[in-house]
């Protein structure tokens, strides 16, 4: 799939909370997320042929805790989902490394090649990355208010995730193993 494409379908259902949170609310926006996320996920497995794992976990996460918000008429619960989201990611990368299983090269292997060190490397970094996302994300949600906690996601946390991608280009590049070479 296209990566930008691939892009839109992950951000949009973010897009969409934002945008209705700002207009009518956030029980409004938690069931516009949810729809929206219920649409994207099927739609980026019809484009892509093969399942988004990560993007399905959280949108499984998303429609229980979104539930759980519309029907209480508690915002609690959709503030604590990416807590949850980001330790058990974290968890199920880390259950990876301990069974000596990186799980980052069976997501990703596809598109980068990396030695196992890289890999390894790569995988730690992410488990620590998720673990602070939640830490940030129950510091923000327990100490601000629900419209700076809206506004964070969008703002700090998509910028802070592209930015910890993007400072690992040097220890994917020193990893990578070039087409040529007959290492393993």
């Amino acid at each position: 799939m296209n990566q930008f494409v691939r892009l839109l379908f992950e951000i949009s259902p973010l897009i969409v909370f934002f945008v209705c949170n700002a207009r009518y609310g956030i029980f409004t926006a938690t069931g516009a997320f949810m729809m929206v996320t219920a649409i994207a996920v099927p739609g980026m497995w019809l484009l892509a042929k093969r399942l988004p794992v990560m993007p399905l976990v959280s949108g499984l996460f998303v429609l229980g805790f979104g539930g759980l918000t519309l029907v209480l008429q508690d915002e609690t619960f959709i503030k604590l989902k990416p807590t949850i989201v980001n330790l058990l990611f974290a968890a199920i990368l880390s259950g990876g490394l301990l069974g000596r299983v990186t799980l980052l090269k069976s997501l990703f292997g596809s598109v980068m090649n990396l030695h196992d060190q890289g890999w390894r490397l790569l995988t730690t970094r992410w488990v620590a990355f998720f673990v602070v996302l939640a830490i940030l994300n129950e510091v923000v949600w327990r100490t601000q208010t629900t419209e700076f906690w809206i506004q964070f996601k969008l703002f700090g946390i998509m910028p802070l995730t592209l930015a910890f991608s993007i400072a690992q280009l040097p220890l994917i590049n020193r990893h990578m193993i070039s087409p040529d070479s007959d290492s393993p």
